[in-house]
């Protein structure tokens, strides 16, 4: 087999054979690099990064029942995890009950079900909130509820909802884009994620409002370059929404995260996470104005690539998983969540997680990485890498504010045609075996390894339906419908409607049933 004819990172950016100074002749070491901790935050957003401060390292698990991942959750942070996200199941998610037609053979199956304030109280039992750094969910159309539900367990236990942190996923955008989990038109959406955005920056200042997700189109096929434009895009949307309402951007830029996938080619995400510190830096300070360091700073969630972990030879998977977490922390990320191996298959079993979240130990603890701040930064084809990178999404920047920015340029289909011409390209040089994949177009084995995958037992629909029977004859029907009068009310009148959902979801009204009150007002898309 002969050499390749050129060599190109995963997102197909060419790579020369050396790189030298002379790439880097119009490179200003004081201004596009810096030093960590100040603008524009190329080598990270901290002076000392993880020689003091450790990532979060907050993995995603989910599945079954509220007492299912109660246990899930309880065993990770008991092996050391310092944070988790909730992953919800896909009826969840698109605001449908357990009970409803719609979630019929999908209740519990690639995360929790959640019907009501009483999953929160089991899902959340036993656990302290003030002692895990950091809990995340991946409530996109249903954000507002999560803040509702989470500001409810609070109250419950007593605490006051500032002695925990919490990140609300909360970015519906992408889910027109790449994902799919929409309930309500796009603007309406757009404003119920301003709400919590909102209503954070005056209640909740140590929460995170919104994690703009590039991941999810990553997934989808996009190339570094697209995913790095298409969430600063959808940033841009929001941020200008939350300045309508007459929010200065220094009062809430400070907590916003983005949340990025991570492949296995090591050097282009590296690149890449530092070029998106240093366009988010620019966007902040020179479009929004932004004064405060904070705000200027990227804080950057990252998350293995699922899409890149194969069912055959799925061991392999752990070392993919190894050198895509090794990147994010190269690249200065300041959450980190790891795939398991088995993921190809089903929800990960809890062996498989524990394997992912030692990944990131051992990479903490053994690998040295962490005992100087950018150990890579000055690199010859690191930095020439990264300068490609940003000058591809400034073009694509550009191309969206003339479309009419990212809420027109979905409208339109602009980003999902893009990302699908780039997952066809991808998927057309496996195919050709211009990109060799372990074990799938090269290097096959017969050998069958079987794995133990999780499998949700049909019980925890019946079940959970039976909860909500229960639930529903206990309660204070008069107050739920009151409750949700009131919140229909407050949406025709374009109020920030955190506030009467909490009330709602303290009356134990459903995900589904405040869902089917905004369809009244905001439709369905």
């Amino acid at each position: 087999m002969g050499r390749k004819a050129e060599f190109k990172t995963l997102s197909g950016i060419p790579v020369k054979q050396l790189y030298s100074p002379v790439d880097l002749e119009k490179f200003d070491y004081s201004s596009d690099l810096g030093i960590p901790g100040k603008y524009p935050f190329a080598r990270g957003v901290e002076p000392e990064m993880y020689r003091t401060n450790l990532w979060i390292m907050g993995q995603y698990a989910g599945y079954g029942s509220a007492e299912d991942s109660n246990i899930r959750y309880k065993d990770l942070l008991k092996q050391g995890a310092t944070g988790f996200s909730i992953a919800l199941d896909l009826p969840t998610q698109m605001g449908y009950d357990s009970d409803h037609p719609l979630a019929s053979g999908e209740v519990g199956k690639v995360g929790v079900a959640i019907d009501s304030l009483q999953d929160m109280e089991v899902l959340l039992q036993g656990i302290p909130l003030s002692k895990v750094k950091q809990i995340r969910t991946t409530a996109n159309a249903i954000g507002p509820i999560f803040v509702a539900l989470f500001l409810a367990i609070a109250e419950k236990k007593g605490i006051s909802p500032s002695q925990f942190s919490v990140l609300i996923q909360n970015d519906v955008l992408k889910e027109y884009i790449a994902r799919g989990t929409y309930i309500f038109p796009i603007r309406p959406a757009l404003k119920l994620c301003t709400d919590v955005i909102e209503y954070c920056s005056t209640h909740l200042p140590n929460w995170i409002p919104i994690n703009f997700c590039g991941y999810h189109m990553r997934e989808a096929g996009a190339t570094a370059v697209q995913e790095i434009a298409f969430t600063f895009a959808n940033a841009i949307s929001y941020i200008e929404s939350a300045q309508s309402r007459g929010l200065h951007v220094d009062r809430f830029a400070s907590k916003l995260a983005c949340m990025f996938g991570v492949s296995p080619d090591l050097f282009e995400e590296v690149a890449k996470l530092r070029a998106a510190r240093r366009i988010w830096a620019k966007l902040l300070k020179e479009r929004f104005g932004a004064e405060d360091l904070k705000s200027q700073a990227l804080r950057i969630f990252c998350y293995t690539s699922g899409s890149f972990l194969t069912a055959q030879q799925p061991l392999n998977n752990i070392v993919r998983v190894t050198l895509e977490a090794l990147a994010a922390v190269l690249g200065g990320a300041q959450i980190l969540a790891t795939s398991s191996y088995d993921e190809a298959y089903a929800t990960p079993s809890s062996d498989a997680a524990l394997i992912s979240l030692r990944t990131q130990q051992i990479i903490a603890h053994e690998s040295g990485v962490i005992n100087t701040v950018d150990p890579l930064g000055g690199s010859y084809y690191l930095e020439t890498l990264a300068n490609h990178i940003e000058r591809g999404v400034w073009q694509y920047l550009n191309k969206i504010d003339d479309i009419g920015g990212a809420v027109v340029a979905t409208e339109k289909g602009f980003f999902q045609k893009e990302i699908e011409e780039a997952a066809y390209l991808y998927q057309k040089e496996i195919e050709n075996k211009q990109r060799i994949i372990v074990g799938v177009n090269q290097f096959k084995s017969n050998d069958s390894l079987k794995i133990q995958t999780v499998k949700v037992d049909l019980e925890v629909e019946e079940n959970n339906v039976k909860k909500l029977v229960e639930l529903k004859r206990a309660r204070d029907e008069v107050k739920v419908k009151n409750c949700l009068t009131a919140l229909k009310a407050e949406a025709l009148k374009g109020h920030n409607l955190i506030p009467t959902t909490l009330e709602t979801v303290k009356a134990y009204a459903t995900i589904g049933e405040i869902c089917q009150t905004l369809k009244e007002v905001f439709g369905e898309y």
